[in-house]
């Protein structure tokens, strides 16, 4: 079997192939290894080349007219998860979200194993992560979601955590590059170790896991030229228009926009679609509410907002400037995901959802 490509990645990869797809029924399953063999159902193979295991599961599909339960190579057996039979828009796909332990992170991850996915609940702090998917397991089942810590500074981290989810799955049809930081001030107040942390987290991690990521998705795409995958940057309406006392912030976002153009160009003969998605503010998260460290606070300390006195004057004059009325809803954002995931017509784009507060010329 090859060095370069998992075993498990070349099992999903081969019942994915649409023309085993379409027979068998499934789309988009799961993979994962297990310490003993199926009861039944399991195909056993002794093979040394990815092409030998592709045309072994179409053979065993073209008999049977389904997956096997499980697949094993060389005594080592890897169990083929199917998606329940439902109308779920994301069933099966397989997808990281960095920094969902709490937050606008974590209702985006809720909303994706709402939809079917398995989700990598992908975070620093391992108590909120691991508490988060606990909660999404108890509602969805046991393979909903999974945590994996992640500093998305550290390409050793990002590395491990993509390794450990195609461990986990079988591969990665998605990234939600979501993990970010903000310093709100301006030039005679921000630091240069706060604008270091800021850039580090929001545009360095950026490219730490789309690179981690787009490596397995190449190695998909090789072996299953129809599969199309995402990464999805969570950027921010400031990286459309400067921010006033927030330059920081607002610039690494901005990068991370030419990151994405960039990326998207690189990527797409790979399969790989890269988007960014420029929420507006989700007012009611702790990013903005949390009394000590929130944005309303870091605004009013600050003197972001001209005559502002309180937390509610920064947060109405804040809700007065969108058109809809209403902050943004990690629901809000979950649309967009999928938007973006199904249209397969599009890459390189940064894709507002803020009310109508930016618009695009």
């Amino acid at each position: 079997m090859s060095d370069a490509t998992p075993i498990a990645i070349v099992i999903r990869m081969a019942c994915m192939r649409a023309e085993v797809a379409v027979r068998s029924g499934h789309a988009y399953v799961a993979v994962s290894r297990q310490d003993a063999p199926s009861a039944d159902g399991e195909l056993a193979l002794t093979v040394s080349s990815p092409e030998s295991v592709i045309s072994a599961i179409a053979g065993h599909v073209d008999a049977q007219g389904e997956l096997p339960a499980a697949v094993s190579v060389d005594g080592v057996s890897y169990r083929i998860d199917t998606p329940a039979a439902g109308t779920a828009r994301l069933a099966g796909r397989i997808v990281i979200v960095t920094g969902s332990g709490q937050g606008f992170g974590k209702g985006i991850a809720e909303g994706l194993v709402a939809q079917g996915a398995h989700v990598v609940v992908a975070d620093i702090n391992a108590e909120t992560g691991q508490a988060a998917v606990d909660a999404m397991c108890e509602q969805f089942g046991d393979r909903a979601a999974v945590f994996l810590p992640i500093n998305v500074t550290s390409q050793e981290s990002v590395v491990a955590c993509v390794q450990a989810t195609v461990d986990t799955f079988g591969g990665l049809d998605m990234l939600i590059a979501n993990a970010g930081v903000l310093k709100a001030g301006g030039l005679d107040e921000i630091t240069e170790s706060d604008f270091d942390f800021v850039t580090s987290v929001n545009y360095k991690g950026y490219f730490l896991c789309a690179q981690a990521a787009s490596a397995v998705m190449r190695q998909q795409h090789a072996l299953n030229p129809d599969h199309l995958t995402d990464i999805i940057q969570m950027n921010s309406k400031s990286g459309l228009e400067g921010s006033k006392r927030n330059f920081a912030y607002a610039g690494s976002k901005f990068g991370g926009i030419g990151l994405t153009q960039s990326f998207a160009l690189e990527l797409i003969t790979h399969g790989v679609k890269v988007n960014s998605i420029c929420p507006g503010n989700f007012f009611d998260g702790p990013l903005w509410s949390d009394p000590e460290r929130g944005l309303f606070v870091q605004y009013l300390n600050a003197g972001k907002v001209e005559g502002a006195k309180t937390v509610d004057d920064v947060r109405a004059f804040y809700m007065s400037k969108v058109p809809m009325g209403r902050g943004c809803t990690p629901a809000d954002v979950v649309t967009a995901i999928r938007y973006l995931h199904e249209q397969s017509y599009e890459t390189g784009q940064a894709l507002p959802v803020s009310g109508g507060q930016t618009m695009l010329n």
